[in-house]
Formats: structure tokens, sequence, C-alpha cells
């Protein structure tokens, strides 16, 4: 079944203690929709400036991803740098250009509109309720949110929430959100806003999936998938939104949702985030096998004793 991803595409420049690139492509929806691609079809939507080549389309068309919601503006693509320490969990932003993303409205293609499920990533609130009005027939929503937000738009944030099913974003920002620094405390309050479940992410040290009482008959007793030990993390952009394609995709490729299929989401959403930090950018992602991803999941499943 398809996805429509609708959020950002950018070209990053990264400095980490491993060295530096620049260019590469990045933004919240090219590292979902990669990860995505390996579970299912995905459908993107975001723009793009002059400066975004046939090369960089090609990373995603080489993928199968369809670009046709890409949108096309005067001037530059949505520029962001950034520079890792020697904790690779916080980046130190160097400069930010929205360019043609300060002005971006989402536009979803009617072949689009019949996708089953939708992931709404970081973007404007606003554009993300516009988006699922367009999108009554999603079987799934997704979304992500962050601190701009949270703290800028807090009443339309609030809307979206109750347009939304599961709800993928980080301790600090679900602890802002809530206001509450009580973890377990904090996911639940967020749930009373309208999520039917709500994924936290602890970087290095894994995920917590929590429920809400009666969704989809699951009860509301809160999963952990631990993060799998890496030998090498050379770039951790991405790795949110990466887990996110592969928990998004991999529940799209199963058509039905209960507590089983959302577990084994939380770990390809581990997998796919795990190999995203091996290299710079998207260049371990564009060039897995299904084969080498479901390998990773056979780790975790020996790791955790996941049946």
């Amino acid at each position: 079944m398809a996805i429509l991803a609708v959020g950002s595409i950018a070209f990053d420049d990264i400095a980490t203690p491993f060295g530096s690139k620049e260019k590469l492509l990045g933004g919240s929806a090219t590292y979902f929709s990669l990860a995505a691609s390996y579970f299912t079809e995905v459908r993107v939507v975001g723009v793009v400036g002059e400066d975004f080549a046939l090369e960089h389309e090609e990373i995603l068309l080489n993928r199968g991803v369809r670009t046709e919601g890409i949108q096309r503006a005067p001037g530059k693509t949505f520029h962001w740098s950034g520079e890792y320490g020697d904790n690779l969990n916080e980046a130190k932003t160097r400069l930010t250009e929205l360019n043609v993303f300060e002005n971006f409205r989402p536009q979803i293609p009617a072949e689009y509109k019949e996708s089953e499920y939708l992931f709404l990533a970081n973007i404007d609130p606003v554009l993300q309720a516009g988006v699922r009005r367009q999108m009554d027939g999603a079987r799934l929503v997704g979304g992500d949110t962050m601190n701009f937000w949270i703290q800028g738009k807090p009443k339309e944030l609030a809307a979206t929430l109750r347009l939304i099913d599961v709800l993928l974003i980080n301790d600090g920002e679900a602890k802002l959100l809530a206001g509450d620094p009580n973890l377990p405390r904090a996911a639940h309050r967020i749930l009373a806003k309208g999520p039917k479940a709500l994924v936290i992410k602890h970087g290095e040290y894994g995920a917590t999936i929590f429920f809400r009482e009666g969704a989809w008959g699951i009860g509301r007793h809160p999963f952990r998938a631990p993060a799998l030990p890496l030998d090498e993390v050379l770039d951790p952009t991405g790795a949110g939104d990466s887990f996110a394609g592969g928990f998004m995709g991999y529940i799209a490729s199963q058509g039905e949702i209960n507590r089983e299929v959302l577990k084994r989401a939380m770990f390809y959403g581990g997998v796919m985030g795990s190999f995203a930090v091996e290299r710079f950018g998207t260049e371990r992602l564009r060039m897995l096998t299904r084969a080498e991803i479901d390998a990773r999941f056979q780790l975790f499943r020996e790791l955790t004793h996941l049946e």
C-alpha cells in the first residue's frame, strides 16, 4: 500500500568528527522516503529550487519513489549547515536558509490522494493540517514536529494533533509538548490531545511506543525497542526521519494494524535509523538491500528475544 510523504527536501552541509561533506541531498521527506521505499510504494511532496538537478531527483527515482509531487520554484533549495562534536546526539546549526521552502504550500496531485498511508514530516502544523484534510481516505496518518512549532504555534499544533494517528518525536520534544519532565506522564498527556499512539525516540537508547486506551484494541501498555549497538556512526543526520520511514513503511506493507505489527515496525524503524548513520547523508540508505535489512532485523530479534 502506498505512503504519501510531505516535508522538506534540502541540501545539507555536514561536519562531524569523522569528516565533512557539502551539498548532500537531505531533508525530512528525503530520508523518510528512501527508508520507506524498501517496504512499499512511496510518493513524495516537497519543494525545490532551480539548483535541484536531475542527478538529485534520481536518488529518489532509483529507489522507486514517485516524484511528480515535487514542486519547482524560482530560487534555491532549502539549505542547512550543521556540525556535530563528540556528542553525536546534538547538532549545532551553523546556517539555515529556507529559500523556496519559506513559501512552501503543499499541492497534492490527484493521483496521490488515494494513498492509504500519510506521513506529515516536520513542517508548519497549519500546512500539516491542510494536507491531512485533503487525505480523508488515509488509513493511518503519522506526523512529526519540533520545538520551534511546539513553542511558536501551540494552538495550531494542538489542532493538528487531533488529526494524527501516530506522533513521532524525541524525549525533549515530548516533555516540552506536555509541559511535564516525567516521560510516561508526558506521553499520556500528549495522547489525550488526540493521537492514538506516540513514538518517543531516545536516540542511541532506542524508542518507546505509548498507546491511548482502546486504540486499535491494543490497550495502553507501552512497548520499548532498544537501539542496536553500532561499531561505526559517521553522521546522525536524518536518523529520526529514517526511523519514521522504516516504521511507517513496514506498517504499510502489512495491511493491518495491531500490537504485533506495531512492535515489529518499531524494530524496522530502528534498523533503518541504524543504517542511515553509517555514512554521510543518504549514501547508506541508497545502497541497501532488503536482505541486509532483514538480517539486521534478525539481530534485533536475537537481542530482545522478540518472537
